[in-house]
């Protein structure tokens, strides 16, 4: 059961084959077994998660008809869940319990899953190595002496490890797709505004972005059709009709133009990833696609431009967490100072304080327009060369990551080595594009992945090529051997 796709476990649910209880007590068992070698969940909600699928049994025997009724998912820790521990990662909010749901869950919730539980990730989704969380390093199903990616790695994690068919994560500058790539799996990062952030504990309000993690592209177009539309209760919510993406997967891919950046394909990319990912484009024109070389010429300004804009909106967002209202306070204050001080020192961790520091100077008198601005201004020039590249391809590929995953440890003491992960991610979340991750083969045991990234709530389309090349190639099917029984 546990190598079942949720396309697949929709049909086997269907035809009675096993009921949902029977596929959740099966997938509590391997948390129960592989989750202390991996630590991909902070949070196993057992008891609930078989009530509601036993639930979702009853409705399924009555004729209910939601579209993944009794399908088992997990959350990554950042959507709030209504009664149960949401911490986000971090001692700040170790023992923060919302009163409410996030809407990407209320939505999946209406569609029929059962959560399992909430996944691990980089402490305030601040992380390209789900190292920085409070409750611990994750660790790679595929070699658990090397990092999952992040901030999203529990979830990628869990997925890979078979735990559970899919989950929910979330992307300011890559967190889906590089840990999708890290771990052998498939994520998108939908278009800035397709799917709500209300619930969902801000780290760069514009840039944050929710979106669905699985094993294939198929699974993801399932998830996203049910996460995805506007939302009145969130302000960058896009008012635009929802769409059936699992609808259209199966199209032909015959005629479609993909353009490969000359800034992305450089002698700096390793040899091996580029080997994957020619592989990767033989089989896409076998399919039919052709390929055009184009040039994104202010790629190279993504990272600096981003780690301007992204320090400078967390430092805004988590000025909430002060000791007073909600989240960690220290032990007797002496003063209203003093509680500021000692509970944000406590409640945060090194690498939240550093771009809290970095975004506040940014933005301080005097730094402003110097920083601040101009890494807005580059943002635009960066959006300007999508939309010229869209004038004549319809889609763009390239790597997701410039290596595979790397050993903990490896980039801990060197963040500029950490930020520089995500240079390949980081440009369409700075433009508010789709992009998705899909594996594309391995280099010494460890996945590869392809990122397509895609015009404006050209989701569909992302999905359809990469559906249609899962179709002819099987690396999205591997499973780390350790967890293979």
């Amino acid at each position: 059961m546990y190598k079942n796709t949720i396309a697949e476990v929709c049909q086997h649910l269907a035809n009675g084959d096993y009921s949902s209880k029977e596929l959740c007590q099966h997938l509590l068992e391997r948390i129960n077994r592989f989750n202390a070698s991996h630590n991909s969940f902070i949070e196993v909600s057992a008891d609930s998660a078989l009530q509601a699928a036993a639930k979702a049994d009853e409705l399924r025997a009555s004729g209910s008809a939601a579209p993944l009724l009794g399908v088992p998912i997990a959350h990554k820790d950042i959507f709030c869940t209504s009664g149960v521990r949401t911490s986000c990662g971090s001692r700040m909010l170790e023992n923060f319990i919302p009163p409410y749901n996030a809407t990407v869950v209320d939505k999946l919730n209406a569609a029929g899953t059962v959560c399992l539980g909430k996944t691990n990730m980089d402490e305030f989704a601040m992380g390209s190595s789900n190292e920085n969380s409070y409750f611990g390093a994750v660790a790679n199903p595929w070699d658990t002496n090397r990092v999952p990616g992040g901030s999203s790695g529990g979830s990628a994690a869990a997925v890979a490890a078979r735990l559970v068919p899919a989950t929910t994560g979330t992307d300011t500058g890559g967190s889906i797709r590089q840990p999708a790539a890290f771990c052998g799996i498939t994520g998108i990062k939908p278009t800035y505004g397709r799917v709500s952030r209300y619930g969902m504990i801000a780290f760069a309000s514009s840039l944050d972005q929710g979106g669905p993690m699985a094993t294939t592209a198929q699974d993801c177009a399932l998830l996203l059709d049910a996460m995805a539309g506007f939302d009145e209760r969130d302000s960058t919510s896009i008012d635009r009709p929802a769409e059936n993406y699992s609808a259209s997967i199966d199209q032909s891919i015959k005629g479609l133009k993909i353009g490969l950046p000359r800034q992305y394909f450089t002698s700096d990319l390793s040899a091996p990833i580029a080997d994957a990912l020619q592989l990767a484009i033989d089989e896409l024109q076998k399919l039919g696609a052709t390929f055009v070389d184009i040039d994104l010429e202010n790629q190279s300004l993504a990272v600096p431009a981003y780690y301007v804009v992204a320090p400078a909106e967390c430092s805004s967002n988590l000025s909430r967490f002060d000791g007073v209202r909600y989240g960690h306070r220290c032990e007797s204050p002496v003063d209203l100072e003093d509680l500021y001080k000692r509970s944000r020192a406590e409640g945060f961790g090194r690498e939240v304080k550093r771009r809290i520091l970095i975004g506040t100077y940014a933005l301080s008198a005097g730094y402003y327009d110097a920083y601040y601005i101009k890494a807005q201004k580059v943002r635009n020039l960066i959006s300007q060369d999508f939309t010229r590249a869209f004038e004549s391809v319809d889609v763009i590929l390239g790597p997701t990551t410039p290596t595979t995953a790397f050993k903990h440890g490896e980039n801990s003491d060197d963040p500029v080595a950490m930020y520089l992960n995500d240079i390949f991610t980081i440009p369409a979340n700075l433009a508010g594009l789709p992009a998705l991750s899909a594996p594309c083969g391995f280099v010494e045991g460890l996945p590869v992945g392809m990122q397509l990234v895609g015009n404006y709530f050209d989701e569909g389309r992302l999905l359809n090529v990469a559906h249609q090349y899962q179709q002819v190639t099987d690396w999205h099917a591997q499973i780390p051997a350790e967890v293979d029984a």
